[in-house]
This record gives structure tokens, sequence and C-alpha cells, in this order.
């Protein structure tokens, strides 16, 4: 199969469940005064889903809608790629329930545990297939953090959202497209600053482990979002750097929107005008993998990207797990 010279963004789709959830309810429950979280995070309200939902349900929604967008024919698309850290179940991967309910009969398919930048792994992985093989590839970022928030522990209960997002990449003879800088990192000293302890082989399902070691566990939140705004902000210009752009050629920033204040702090670092941020934590929350994704899918709905916009793409997030890419439309 022939390469092609870069790939570019065919189509892009998203999914949010229907139950919204205020910060009302979460600061009634935690006692936390009128106000407390959008100062503290810039959210207002976030998605949560309701029982008998599943996550390769909602992942197959933005898929559908991204293919739909790509207009290119199901057989076509070689590779499924499902970024998510909540997959249906830990054994079988949640990836190939998603191609068969999408319909795509000559897809591979895997799951990326890449936690809030697994969008960006999963990305930068889509761009080279399709660079090495010529064939377009599904990215469905999805997450449904509802299930695994831990009502009591302030610094998470108030963060986490469920969505999902979803790009199709495809071959393109125009050089200026696709992945034109990258620039990925990790830091494993930090390995267990946001954690689930139990449920991996290290700490099985067995009796007698406490309930909330099955639940996000934030271990310093401020630690974390000190490492947050480093990370994102060293890729980023990493990335720029690859690509041969300083910050003024950005057309759009979408960043992980883990908390707002995060965000503004990169931007800051990197020079970028805040009006070129794109925002959508207010109304959606921090759904970890899926925001980056559901970003662009929204952005684009609000104003459609066109032929020549450049984008800068970062996240930071557990393991620690980090990256940025500089991409073009």
């Amino acid at each position: 199969m022939r390469g092609a010279p870069a790939s570019r963004l065919a189509g892009l789709g998203h999914a949010v469940p229907d139950r919204r959830v205020e910060n009302a309810e979460i600061e009634t429950r935690l006692g936390l005064e009128p106000g407390w979280i959008e100062r503290r995070t810039g959210i207002r309200t976030r998605h949560w889903v309701d029982d008998g939902d599943t996550l390769s349900g909602l992942a197959a929604s933005a898929g559908e809608a991204a293919l739909d967008d790509a207009g290119i024919a199901r057989g076509d698309i070689a590779l499924t790629l499902l970024a998510t850290s909540t997959p249906d179940h830990l054994l079988p991967p949640s990836a190939p329930l998603l191609a068969h309910r999408l319909r795509l009969p000559n897809s591979g398919a895997i799951d990326l545990a890449g936690a809030c930048s697994g969008f960006l792994y999963a990305l930068t992985l889509a761009d080279g297939f399709v660079r090495a093989q010529g064939r377009p590839v599904l990215v469905v970022a999805a997450n449904i953090l509802s299930r695994r928030i831990n009502s009591a522990e302030r610094a998470s209960a108030v963060l986490f959202a469920d969505a999902a997002g979803a790009v199709v990449l495809a071959p393109s003879d125009e050089v200026e497209k696709g992945i034109l800088g990258v620039d990925l990192a990790s830091d494993g000293s930090r390995y267990d600053l946001i954690s689930i302890p139990a449920g991996g082989s290290n700490r099985p399902f067995a009796s007698g482990i406490p309930a909330e070691d099955f639940l996000i566990t934030m271990r310093d939140g401020r630690e974390m979002f000190a490492q947050a705004v480093e990370m994102m902000a060293t890729c980023g210009a990493r990335a720029l750097a690859a690509a041969s752009l300083d910050a003024t050629r950005i057309d759009r920033f979408v960043p992980h929107q883990a908390n707002a204040r995060i965000f503004d702090a990169v931007s800051d670092k990197l020079g970028i005008d805040p009006g070129r941020t794109v925002r959508i934590i207010d109304n959606y929350g921090n759904s970890s993998a899926a925001t980056i994704a559901l970003s662009l899918s929204l952005s684009h709905q609000t104003s459609p990207l066109v032929s020549g916009e450049k984008l800068l793409l970062t996240a930071a997030g557990a393991g620690l797990t980090g990256g940025a890419v500089v991409f073009g439309v």
C-alpha cells in the first residue's frame, strides 16, 4: 500500500449524555458555598451518563458523527483507535466492539490508555499510519468518569465529566496538512498524583480492599496543577519549534480542558492570544482524553475550520503523560 505525504482532518464529531449536572448539586452535597467550583475551575455544569449507558455506545455516537462528516466509505477505514481510561471491561478491549457497532468491516481496532493525553497520542499514531499506509483512520476519545468519581473527595468530585469526541484522518497530497510538529513527554516520578489505586493486576479485586480505592484519587491537586502547566507549556513550545512556527501563527489553541486556570497559564507562557483559546470547560467539565476532540468538534460547529489554519493541541494528565501537537487543517 502506497503511503501519503500528509494526513488531513476529514471529519469531526462528538457526543455527550443528555443528563446535565449543575454545580449547585455538587456544592450542596459537599457543603461548599455557591460559586466555589466555578471560581476554582471554570466549570458551571457537566454531563453524566444514566444507568445502562455504555462507553462503547457513547464512543459510537461520536464516531458515527465523524464518519458522516467525513463522507468516507465505512469499508475504507483501516484502523480504529479508542483513547479511554474507562473501557467497558478490563478485558477485552472496547475498540473492536466500537468498530463493530460502527460497521467498519476492514478496520483494526485497539484501546489506548493515555489518560488526559490519550487523544494526542492516538492522533500522533493515526497520522503516522495514514502517512505510512495511505488509508483513513478513525480516532475516538471517550470517557465515563462519573462512575469513577469518589463523591466524598472534593478535588476530583468537582471536575470530572462524561463525553466523547472523534476525528477521521485521511490521506492528503498537501504537505502542510496533518501533524506539523509534535512533542510527547512523561514523568513516572509523579506516577501517583492521580490514580485509581485498585483494580489492576497490582491490587486486583479482592475482599478487604476499600470501595473508594476503585475510584479516582487525587493525591495533591496543587502539585498536579503546577506539573500540568509546566508539561503542557514545555511540550507546546517544543512542538511549535518542531513545526518551525511561533505562537502568533496559531489560529486556535485547543488545550485539554482540565481547569481554566491551567490553560490560561499555559497560553500566557506560550504567548498565545487568550482570544484564540477554545474554551468548553464551563459547560462540559473535564472528560479527560475526550476534551480536545470534543473541543475541536464544538469549535468547528460554531466557526468551521478552514484550510490553512494551524492548531496547537496540548495536554497533561495522570502518569504523568503529556504532549503537544501542531496540526495543519
